[in-house]
């Protein structure tokens, strides 16, 4: 029995260090500023640099991101252009609607079924499902992504990476609005 004891708690233990005890919440970030608003943000030119990093803390990718979107007051297409630091070449186009109680959804190719999302303040989170390309192919995982908007010209990016609500991974950006 003592054994038995011993082991549940063991599991428990195990439990709480891989899924941790909570997390943000957006909300916590409604009286922060400037507002995340993603289409006002996203129009027009940016540039990001980032990196993936490993669930054992090791940088396995960098990567910059050339980015253009487009606002026609209902649907932001925004698409983005991947240089890896490898010289490979990556393209996503996401096309993202702001619905009338103010979340997103948005689409993209890899993106499997709908992205959904919604800001807080400076905060943005939205979660979402991607086939994942690597060398054996594509794995299918999970994103939760956090966009801070630091000033008018700065964002700052934070996305979580499980599979079977593992953590595989992290992905850090920095955005930077360029002039029209």
């Amino acid at each position: 029995m003592l054994c038995k004891l011993r082991a549940g708690a063991l599991w428990l233990l195990m439990t709480v260090s891989l899924t941790g005890c909570g997390g943000m919440a957006l909300q916590d970030f409604a009286p922060s500023r400037p507002d995340m608003r993603l289409e006002e943000y996203f129009s027009g030119r940016t540039k990001a640099w980032g990196l993936f990093e490993d669930r054992f803390g090791n940088v396995r990718r960098q990567f910059v991101v050339d980015l253009v979107g487009r606002w026609d007051g209902r649907e932001l297409v925004l698409e983005e252009d991947f240089l890896y630091d490898d010289g490979e070449r990556d393209r996503r186009v996401w096309t993202i609607v702001k619905l009338p109680d103010g979340t997103y959804e948005g689409r993209a190719d890899d993106v499997i079924g709908v992205a959904k999302g919604a800001a807080a303040g400076r905060a943005f989170n939205w979660r979402y499902t991607v086939d994942l390309k690597t060398d054996d192919g594509p794995v299918r995982v999970q994103f939760d992504d956090w966009l801070f908007r630091q000033d008018a010209e700065v964002v700052l990016n934070k996305a979580e990476i499980t599979k079977y609500g593992l953590q595989v991974g992290q992905v850090f950006l920095s955005f930077r609005k360029l002039a029209d």
